[in-house]
């Protein structure tokens, strides 16, 4: 694996496909991989901040969780993981970017059995969207529909139709994400994990195979006690949902952001509330520390 950084100026934007660093319009692979043919294929997004990947070695366990599902072969180790997605990231500089992973089953003839064959490997570095202070002020709208995705939802694998399709009703209904409903339940976002609280009290649908065990998810739980927030992760009814005293959604790439409108109504008083800034404050002077450390 050649993770050799090339020499030259940084670009906000490179890639790299199974060894080699090229600008992302240049990247190929064969139109009978089967992440192109199937979505076999797993992937990851790790943000980074002044050059530094955050909280890097959760995601690689995802990642390798993943792929022992889907049973596709890791083809680094953990720290050859590390030194090609740093490059990367030196590659592009010190400025914010998210960095998406996938490893595809590889290229074979179109069969749906297993092929005996190397996986592909593609990284994509680019820059971090910001949030925007009207959704910090303002918070996110949200509409409600029926999970129909897969029973594989703690794999986090390309097959994501589903969730492209949810979050097209949203976005059609003039919303910002779908939280999804499984049999009363609330299982996760379109592309978010999901919190309520109640009462002062965090909660998030118990991790389990009908929902991404997120990354962001679970350092949101952890500031949430340092913060001597109560936390609980178990069922969240419908119910408790549509009267939750707030409403919250992570993501790797958006940290955490308070969701203020429901189908159309408010939720709580209809602004960010406290529950949620305590977190966003301790998870905003965790990204701070990391700029610094580049900064330095």
């Amino acid at each position: 694996m050649n993770s050799q950084v090339p020499a030259g100026d940084s670009l906000l934007e490179m890639a790299w496909v199974n060894g080699e660093f090229v600008a992302p319009a240049a990247a190929k692979v064969s139109a009978l991989d089967r992440g192109f043919i199937f979505g076999d294929a797993v992937y990851e997004v790790v943000p980074a901040y002044g050059g530094n990947l955050f909280l890097l070695q959760s995601h690689l366990q995802r990642l390798a969780r993943s792929l022992e599902i889907t049973r596709i072969r890791n083809p680094y180790s953990d720290e050859q993981w590390g030194d090609l997605l740093q490059g990367l990231v030196d590659r592009c500089g010190n400025h914010d970017q998210s960095v998406y992973l996938q490893v595809t089953r590889g290229v074979a003839p179109r069969d749906h059995a297993f092929p005996d064959v190397e996986p592909t490997v593609f990284c994509l570095s680019r820059p971090l969207a910001e949030t925007s202070d009207q959704q910090l002020d303002q918070g996110l709208v949200a509409i409600t529909t029926a999970d129909i995705r897969w029973d594989y939802c703690h794999a986090k694998t390309t097959s994501l139709i589903a969730n492209v399709m949810l979050r097209q009703q949203a976005v059609d209904a003039g919303a910002d994400e779908a939280l999804l409903l499984r049999d009363g339940l609330l299982t996760e976002g379109s592309a978010s994990n999901a919190f309520v609280v109640v009462r002062g009290e965090l909660l998030t649908p118990t991790a389990g195979e009908q929902l991404l065990h997120g990354i962001t998810r679970e350092r949101i739980l952890q500031l949430a006690r340092q913060q001597n927030i109560p936390v609980a992760e178990r069922s969240v009814s419908e119910q408790q949902l549509r009267r939750a005293d707030e409403i919250c959604i992570s993501s790797s790439t958006k940290g955490i952001l308070p969701v203020t409108r429901l189908d159309d109504v408010a939720v709580g008083e209809g602004t960010p509330g406290p529950v949620w800034h305590a977190i966003w404050q301790a998870y905003q002077a965790e990204i701070a520390q990391l700029r610094k450390g580049a900064a330095g």
